[in-house]
């Protein structure tokens, strides 16, 4: 049994949206992070997260760009503004009483990944975990990449070569715990048949394993 709740995030001068969904006695919670407007409605996230709350674990799919904005392509890599507005999300969690005591997993997918990596390494040992789905982590910062603490999984298509490059370089000046896994036969947005769920199994099973209760 879980409770869904519609949720608006004060951002800076903008409220961005969200469904928190919170499995009974849920182990933690996961942020996701995409450069669209319409990431709580995607698909793909969608999947991954139902996955996750059937392994125990909440989650908060938001629309980390207004509609506005999101209609402003070039939003969509300001990667200063999504961690920013990921930070305020994670500030918003912290005072809220179903979730403020949980541990924090941020799952990134396109530009996302590097608001994910950015914000974990702004807040260190307050994130738990990070996974990234085809993501852009080259798109955080040579710094930020230094920074993180955080254990940090990539999940990239096998059929995705140029994402697998990048996610390479990004993977190389990771300093964390971290792992890199090729799902087999999957392009960019994971359309072929088992290859979303594989990336589904992967996530679930790192964010278990690294959101602990809180002390």
């Amino acid at each position: 049994m879980s409770t869904s709740t519609l949720v608006h995030i004060p951002a800076g001068n903008v409220t961005v949206e969200g469904m928190l969904e919170l499995p009974e006695r849920a182990a933690g919670l996961v942020l996701f992070a995409h450069g669209s407007g319409s990431s709580r409605h995607s698909p793909r996230n969608n999947t991954v997260a139902g996955v996750l709350r059937q392994a125990g674990v909440g989650t908060l799919l938001m629309d980390l760009l207004t509609p506005e904005e999101d209609r402003d392509y070039a939003r969509r890599f300001d990667i200063g503004l999504l961690t920013q507005r990921l930070l305020d999300a994670v500030r918003w969690v912290r005072v809220q009483a179903s979730t403020r005591n949980l541990p924090l997993g941020l799952f990134g997918a396109s530009t996302g990944a590097a608001a994910a990596l950015e914000t974990a390494a702004e807040l260190g040992g307050e994130v738990r975990a990070v996974v990234s789905r085809g993501g852009r982590p080259d798109l955080a910062s040579e710094q930020a990449l230094l920074r993180v603490t955080a254990p940090t999984l990539l999940l990239v298509g096998g059929h995705d070569g140029g994402v697998i490059d990048l996610n390479q370089l990004a993977y190389d000046q990771l300093n964390c715990e971290k792992d890199m896994v090729i799902i087999p036969g999957a392009t960019h947005l994971f359309e072929e048949p088992g290859t979303l769920e594989a990336v589904a199994k992967q996530a679930a099973a790192w964010f278990v394993r690294h959101l602990r209760p809180a002390a």
